[in-house]
């Protein structure tokens, strides 16, 4: 009886597969450059979820209808499924990120540890600094320099702070003081490198907070909201 369990789940697989492949081929016929990262059928009816990478659409097998922002939400639950699977999909492996391109300032015994994607204009950057980091206490900051484009100083300022003797009290120091390290800004940076890392992980805005599960915080995370979510378990 087991093996034959296995060997109906096998060819259920194999033809859910086969659906999924058939309806990426289906979409690709009309939009050749949507960039279908995964296709997968979900629990509802004939719904299908197609992955593009930064979100989550709504198709059936055969492409008839298009559901484009959406929500899957759960009515007994009222879990919001849409959101639940885009965090899982966007997942980043956080002790593979290149630490030693970020800006590592240490508060109490550090054993606590995020990354965040920050840009040295972003007015909710210097919030998350003000407000929630000099909050908590026990953790580990990896900041990565991320100016963003509509910041015509930020790439110079972030330059500035990298190449100072002491980044951690540049970084402090301007995020919580306004005061702008005092050097020509002329040495190596990794700012270039960081820049492409944000957007290969589908980071678009700043602050983006990285948790060690992978888990991605959009926003001016409060200390108590960090403080939950760091204490949670995977």
């Amino acid at each position: 009886m087991k093996i034959i369990t296995l060997a109906l789940l096998l060819i259920f697989s194999i033809a859910l597969k086969a659906d999924e492949d058939k309806l990426k081929k289906i979409i690709l016929d009309s939009y050749p450059d949507l960039p279908i990262k995964s296709i997968k059928k979900t629990d509802y009816n004939d719904l299908y979820e197609i992955f593009l990478g930064d979100q989550i659409i709504y198709s059936d097998k055969s492409f008839n209808f298009l559901i484009t922002e959406g929500r899957l939400i759960n009515p007994r639950t009222k879990i919001d499924i849409t959101g639940d699977r885009l965090q899982e999909l966007t997942k980043i492996d956080f002790n593979q990120l290149p630490f030693e391109k970020a800006i590592k300032v240490v508060r109490g015994n550090g054993k606590r540890k995020i990354a965040v994607f920050s840009d040295i204009d972003c007015p909710y950057c210097r919030k998350f600094e003000k407000e929630t980091i000099t909050e908590m206490d026990d953790i580990t900051i990896y900041t990565f320099l991320f100016p963003l484009d509509f910041h015509p100083d930020a790439k110079f300022k972030s330059a500035k702070v990298w190449c100072a003797s002491d980044r951690a009290k540049a970084w402090n120091n301007i995020m919580l003081h306004n005061k702008l390290a005092e050097n020509a800004g002329d040495c190596n940076t990794p700012i270039k490198e960081t820049i492409s890392l944000a957007r290969d992980l589908g980071i678009s805005s700043t602050p983006t907070i990285i948790l060690p599960n992978g888990i991605k915080l959009p926003g001016a995370v409060g200390a108590k909201d960090l403080e939950e979510r760091l204490n949670l378990k995977d």
